[in-house]
């Protein structure tokens, strides 16, 4: 029975990789429209009036040569007719093949990127923090302070997930809070899919997690991603810090909105836990001191914390700029000197999501040459043109709404930042909107898959507990989904109106 369904599967991804290649095929074979070539022939640096596009690019050809490359992408990405980074490095071959590159350089532009490094870094801090304990002893500190009102309790995931997910990937966030979550409902005897206290709380634990990703670029892979394309596409180097006077405020800010939804949707059938808040305290009193690996992992976490917010400040005194890499980095390796952490790095190597590294760097060159090319300015005027005609409100809400629905269709944040971050700069550059404003709020938002199960491992976690459907959690989802992006635009506008700009 196994190997029949294994036999249909594959026959069934092959099938969609023919239709993959031969719709990619036939876009690359198909004449450039006129507007595709004159949206590459005409455009130029407002500042230097110099051509925005290389010579060899003014054809057209190239650039229908990455819309094809990009279609057989998203063909197999929404799909998953092949795992995600495999399709990813299928995609650098074939911008090779067809000449929309060299080779060396469309692979150096994604794996000669710092943040290969970053994504390490911040992987092998997620690791220690999952290994050590110190995500579970947060966790615990968090519910002894919410008590044991069922309100406060579902505030109190959110508030955890959020919190821990600013700083350590969004799956392991999920991944440590579920398994509380369910120890709590088993106690109060929750059945799964009829209690509205389950569904509420193993939703609150991929919302929570999902939230806190928006907040500092450390969240989600997606986060460099967006720093990273605005940086070598629109020249605009943004600190760490600015990225959190933006994504702290719109994280807490959207945290209230969902614990309403799920009140709203979900209200508990009971008002207190049969634990009591003295019980929920005295849980964490009998947990165990710190033991060594947690204080060396705290202290760690916290020294690349403080190097990341300081980093405005020390870049003057030290002469010199700070990628957000380098703490990463540097705290990577401060785990592994003398003295410091008994684990081995086999057993961390084994926590790290290289085929995560693998897509994150295989879209920074597919996004990087859809820009270079052309092909993203033109999907930007073609698809969402008419945004320049109204408020930068509306504008913001309405970039930010888009990414949040097209959430729908790309099951990876990575995906979504690799497609819809470099037509939004192409949009901002044709239409001469700001382009800081609404590639931050877009970036913002890749992460934040309120709607479907599917679109995230985050989402997957909880659900697998059993507790609620599809079902519960999209209903749901599209409220906060408007609500989240209502919140962004609010953010951003009232703070770049305090700051005089973005």
């Amino acid at each position: 029975m196994n190997a029949l369904k294994s036999t249909n599967m594959a026959v069934k991804n092959g099938i969609i990789l023919a239709i993959a290649l031969g719709i990619g095929i036939a876009i690359t074979l198909a004449p450039a429209p006129t507007s595709l070539v004159s949206t590459i022939t005409n455009a130029v640096n407002p500042g230097t009036s110099v051509p925005s596009y290389a010579r060899d690019m003014q054809s057209g050809g190239p650039a229908m040569a990455a819309l094809g490359v990009m279609a057989f992408a998203l063909i197999l990405w929404i799909t998953e007719a092949l795992p995600f980074h495999i399709t990813g490095l299928l995609s650098l071959v074939f911008l090779t093949l067809l000449k929309v590159g060299k080779y060396k350089e469309i692979i150096s532009t994604g794996f000669g990127n710092d943040i290969v490094v970053f994504f390490i870094g911040v992987l092998v801090i997620t690791a220690f923090i999952t290994k050590s304990g110190l995500g579970k002893r947060i966790s615990a500190v968090i519910l002894s302070i919410t008590g044991n009102s069922t309100r406060a309790v579902l505030f109190g995931f959110l508030a955890a997930g959020a919190i821990l997910s600013m700083w350590i990937t969004d799956m392991a966030v999920a991944a440590m809070l579920m398994p509380l979550a369910r120890a709590i409902l088993q106690e109060e005897g929750c059945k799964p899919k009829e209690s509205n206290f389950g569904k509420a709380l193993m939703i609150s634990v991929a919302w929570g997690a999902l939230i806190g990703g928006i907040g500092t670029p450390a969240g989600t892979g997606a986060n460099p991603i967006a720093l990273q394309f605005l940086a070598n596409m629109a020249g605009i180097h943004l600190s760490f810090l600015d990225w959190m006077l933006y994504g702290v405020p719109a994280a807490i800010i959207i945290l209230p909105v969902a614990w309403g939804t799920l009140l709203l949707f979900f209200p508990p059938e009971m008002k207190n836990l049969k634990v009591s808040k003295e019980q929920l305290k005295a849980e964490l009193k009998a947990m165990p001191p710190m033991n060594r690996e947690e204080k060396i992992t705290l202290f760690v976490f916290a020294f690349t914390i403080l190097i990341w917010i300081a980093t405005p400040f020390l870049e003057g005194p030290l002469g010199m700029m700070i990628e957000i890499s380098m703490p990463a980095l540097l705290a990577a390796c401060l785990f592994f000197m003398p003295g410091m952490s008994k684990a081995k790095w086999k057993e961390i190597e084994s926590e790290i999501d290289w085929a995560g590294i693998l897509l994150i760097v295989s879209g920074i060159s597919l996004g990087t040459y859809l820009y270079k090319t052309g092909v993203a300015e033109w999907l930007a005027i073609t698809l969402l043109g008419r945004i320049g005609d109204v408020p930068l409100f509306l504008q913001l809400f309405l970039v930010t709404l888009g990414v949040c629905l097209l959430k729908v269709v790309f099951s990876s944040n990575s995906v979504t930042a690799t497609i819809l971050i470099p037509l939004i700069i192409g949009l901002g550059k044709a239409t001469g909107i700001d382009v800081t404003g609404i590639t931050l709020a877009a970036g913002l938002t890749t992460s934040l898959a309120f709607i479907l199960v599917t679109t995230t491992p985050t989402n997957v976690i909880p659900f697998n507990a059993g507790y609620f459907s599809i079902k519960d959690m999209a209903k749901a989802g599209l409220l906060l989904t408007v609500g989240a992006s209502l919140v962004i635009a609010v953010v951003f506008m009232t703070i770049s109106n305090i700051k005089g700009g973005f």
